[in-house]
């Protein structure tokens, strides 16, 4: 339990994105504590870490779909832009998926992927996503400790079936304000 701790450093880069993009702060630090790889899960040391471990190319999509100009890649390494890219994109995802499940599902194996298990209807097809998606509830529950968060309400998940998770409504308009050009799938 000790370990969740350390991405909580950024507690109030934490606080402010997920007020901004209407997220649960126990998700958006659960999902930054398992993004982040197995060799860094220790205290975090300014500017060595990409907390949400964006890939660049979706994170400059996110700047131009955003209106920014000044983004690039190193930009990645500050936490407050990591985080805020970060929690813009699982707003996004949370946005189209209408399921938490889905749009952890998507943060982890891509929107192509997604797009292709529902269009099939053959649920999370990828064992290590499923994990995924099953660690980060886990790890959410263990934050909820630190970021009490909103109440929990049933969402329809792959298949239509029910599934636990947060019913969140859309994002602030407000969008991250250093940002540039590139290319990420925002449909």
């Amino acid at each position: 339990m000790a370990r969740l701790w350390h991405p909580l450093r950024y507690e109030q880069i934490v606080l402010g994105h997920s007020a901004n993009y209407d997220l649960d702060p126990a998700l958006l630090a659960a999902v930054i504590y398992q993004e982040r790889p197995l060799s860094r899960r220790r205290p975090l040391v300014f500017g060595r870490d990409r907390l949400m471990q964006l890939m660049p190319a979706t994170a400059q999509g996110i700047a131009d779909h955003t209106g920014g100009t000044r983004y690039k890649p190193s930009d990645l390494y500050d936490p407050e832009i990591n985080v805020r890219y970060g929690a813009w994109y699982l707003r996004h995802l949370m946005n189209k998926y209408k399921s938490e499940k889905l749009a952890l599902a998507a943060y982890n194996a891509g929107q192509e992927n997604v797009d292709r298990w529902l269009a099939s209807g053959e649920g999370i097809a990828f064992p290590e996503t499923r994990a995924y998606v099953k660690h980060v509830e886990q790890l959410k529950s263990s934050s909820r400790r630190i970021y009490p968060g909103s109440a929990q309400e049933p969402e329809v998940g792959l298949g239509g079936r029910a599934t636990s998770g947060l019913r969140l409504p859309g994002a602030t308009s407000r969008a991250p304000r250093h940002a540039s050009s590139g290319r990420v799938r925002c449909s």
